[in-house]
């Protein structure tokens, strides 16, 4: 218990607000890490593909899979499929083993209809609803068996391609910005341009 707590407090700082949908990314991520039988990846040993889109809740959704599973952007190991589900993969890129994990329907459909959502359709900003509407639905969230509101799928296998890092850069001929060699386009006259230089004119 202690450990979920540090995670929520980690979660809560990073996330920057109190929601029910964070929690339940949280959840979701510690749970198929468990599934899978692997840790919170340091760097790359695991890989996140989030079938979450752009609306409301889904992002609070990814930042607390993020969370739980250490698969960040800056780390390049989660990959966003703008599915709009409240579902994700956590593939183990070592051994291909993967799991994914929803929301279960009947459960988000049910947490649309909370009051939380019905202050945030009115515009309310998260941080601007009372506690006492937010405090007893993440409680909830927080103490939920996870079959009641997670379906997760039997370990399976995906392909998985594993890349070297390049740590080579040369500077745009055009802005002269340094740029990683694998994203420089070679131009008609030879040059060497970064991608924002070779689709705006060379």
């Amino acid at each position: 218990m202690k450990e979920f707590s540090e995670y929520f407090d980690t979660a809560m700082k990073f996330h920057g607000h109190k929601c029910p949908a964070m929690p339940m990314g949280l959840r979701a991520g510690l749970a198929a890490m468990k599934a899978l039988g692997v840790e919170r990846s340091k760097d790359k040993e695991l890989f996140v593909e989030s079938e979450t889109g752009k609306g409301h809740a889904a992002g609070c959704f990814l930042d607390g899979i993020m969370t739980a599973t250490g698969c960040t952007y800056g780390k390049a190991n989660i990959q966003k499929l703008y599915y709009s589900k409240m579902a994700f993969t956590l593939i183990d890129v070592k051994t291909g083993k993967a799991v994914r994990v929803s929301l279960k329907p009947e459960f988000f459909e049910k947490a649309l209809n909370s009051p939380f959502v019905q202050e945030r359709k009115k515009g309310v900003p998260p941080q601007d609803i009372p506690a006492a509407v937010t405090d007893p639905l993440v409680d909830r969230v927080l103490g939920l068996p996870e079959a009641d509101f997670l379906n997760i799928s039997a370990v399976f296998h995906k392909d998985t391609k594993k890349g070297s890092g390049n740590f080579e850069v040369k500077r745009c001929a055009k802005c002269g910005e340094a740029v990683f060699t694998d994203k420089l386009t070679k131009a008609p006259d030879g040059r060497l341009l970064c991608i924002p230089c070779a689709e705006h004119g060379k």
